[in-house]
């Protein structure tokens, strides 16, 4: 019993240090999907809500950060689907906050990124963006390890192609 104990508080601990500091990198992600700031703030706190409710299904003490990532890009993905039945604000309606926009002032690559498929879209942001292990991708998002591989392949030649032909 004692050691069940100690392995639950051993998870709860890991995850609790692992929201603490890495609440950059979640929003980061989670603005990548949503290019909205507000949004992207509430889909964190909406996944780390969901995290910490649902600690026990946390297997492994070490899959943590997959775990986690797996949770936020399905709150990310429910927004955008949730967002064709909802009616926006107009920008000059919202007030500017503390967090700053991630993308880059050169923006080319990633508005290429967002015109890829989905699927290629999650691949290149944990991959490259969230510096994610092949395995980790995998964990996360529910795929086959062959799979992330060929998604990864196929969005960084649709990415090469795409670059090479602005280049002509």
């Amino acid at each position: 019993m004692r050691k069940e104990i100690a392995v639950i508080n051993e998870k709860r601990n890991l995850l609790t240090e692992f929201l603490v500091e890495d609440q950059n990198r979640f929003y980061r992600l989670a603005y990548s999907y949503l290019k909205n700031r507000e949004e992207a703030l509430d889909a964190v706190q909406s996944a780390v809500c969901k995290a910490l409710e649902h600690e026990r299904s946390l297997q492994e003490a070490g899959a943590v950060r997959s775990w986690f990532y797996h949770i936020l890009i399905h709150e990310c993905l429910d927004r955008l689907r949730r967002r064709g039945r909802e009616v926006p604000t107009e920008p000059e309606r919202l007030d500017a906050g503390s967090y700053e926009d991630p993308a880059p002032g050169d923006d080319t690559l990633s508005r290429r990124v967002d015109a890829l498929e989905p699927e290629l879209q999650t691949v290149v942001r944990l991959r490259f963006y969230e510096e994610l292990s092949l395995q980790e991708i995998s964990a996360a998002t529910g795929w086959n390890l062959n799979t992330v591989k060929s998604r990864l392949y196929g969005a960084l030649r649709k990415l090469r192609i795409s670059m090479e032909g602005e280049q002509l």
